[in-house]
């Protein structure tokens, strides 16, 4: 996590895209509010479909806004992306490279795009492909071309760096190298927008997220703020008709819900894990039964996410019953 200032580096405010027009039109984001401050990283997540591809294009200047605004370091980074995109990095989910080309050839043809960039063996160091820079591009693997990507993305020294799905394709520990790679350029001043389906990269990463959903931001916050939203769960299986009993569960201490899971485990929602779960031990030994399965977890990003994502199917099935009260 960084430590930044209050002066916003990205604003967006009110902003939609629409593709197509008439009956045809689908409309991908639908009016998003957010800001982005200098030396944070800020990290956008969604659905599958959720629109945070189309909202970054448009906050990238690869797109128009449809209605709304943008500025990215006081301009418009569309209608001025001639004065935006030379203090922009960008590392898209594709990058098309000449196949032909080595990892050094395809680095230095960048770097002649660059106004003031780092040199070519320094940006193939920091992500590891310095010893490949004579390997050409079509025998890289997926995980290399991806710090390929960063590379170029990195090279121009940006102040503000977008990461679309940077770690996809990458081994656990060249992931923990991009993450280190990353909190060294936030130290440096870089602000960064990340999307990532990595859970955990948003959490070891992020000073801020934005969860969007149906081309909306949904959830908006720090980790611990979003979190704080969810309660905590414990499920188990259970013999004991005390155990399984509504009426006695919903006099546990900071208790929210009990019911069953489809698969026939007890399920206990609270906003107090240790206290309920200590009430609930206390009984259970009390009347001599072991719970069986046993799981007790505080409340999580993931979780969170969940709910969001899950808010369509909840719409849409029928509830999961309560525990038979008799």
């Amino acid at each position: 996590m960084t430590t930044t200032d209050t002066s916003s580096v990205i604003t967006v405010t009110g902003v939609q895209r629409r593709y197509g027009s008439g009956k045809s039109a689908f409309t991908a984001v639908r009016g998003v509010d957010l800001t982005v401050r200098r030396g944070e990283l800020f990290a956008l997540l969604g659905t599958n479909g959720a629109g945070k591809t189309s909202l970054l294009e448009v906050v990238e200047g690869i797109a128009p806004a449809s209605a709304g605004s943008v500025r990215v370091l006081g301009r418009d980074p569309y209608r001025e992306r001639h004065l935006v995109r030379p203090r922009t990095g960008i590392m898209l989910q594709e990058a098309g490279f000449p196949a032909d080309l080595t990892t050094a050839e395809t680095a230095r043809m960048w770097h002649g795009t660059l106004g003031a960039p780092m040199p070519v063996a320094h940006a193939l160091e920091l992500v590891g492909l310095r010893h490949r820079a004579s390997v050409q591009v079509k025998s890289l693997s997926g995980g290399e071309r991806r710090r390929l990507d960063l590379a170029l993305a990195i090279m121009g020294r940006p102040e503000v760096l977008f990461l679309d799905e940077p770690t996809t394709g990458l081994d656990p520990q060249s992931r923990r190298d991009a993450w280190e790679l990353v909190r060294q350029l936030l130290e440096a001043g870089t602000t960064v927008v990340l999307t990532t389906h990595y859970l955990e990269e948003a959490e070891e990463l992020a000073d801020r997220l934005a969860i969007m959903h149906g081309g909306r931001v949904v959830r908006e916050g720090t980790v611990a703020e979003i979190v704080a939203g969810e309660p905590a769960r414990i499920r188990y299986r259970t013999s004991s008709g005390e155990l399984a009993d509504p009426r006695t569960l919903h006099a546990l201490p900071a208790l929210l819900t009990a019911g069953r899971t489809r698969t026939g485990l007890v399920e206990i929602e609270s906003h107090d894990l240790q206290a309920t779960l200590t009430a609930l031990l206390e009984r259970a030994n009390a009347a001599g039964e072991a719970l069986a399965n046993l799981e007790a977890s505080h409340a999580s990003l993931e979780r969170a996410f969940l709910a969001v994502a899950g808010e369509d199917d909840d719409a849409a099935a029928p509830p999961v019953p309560e525990l038979a009260t008799a």
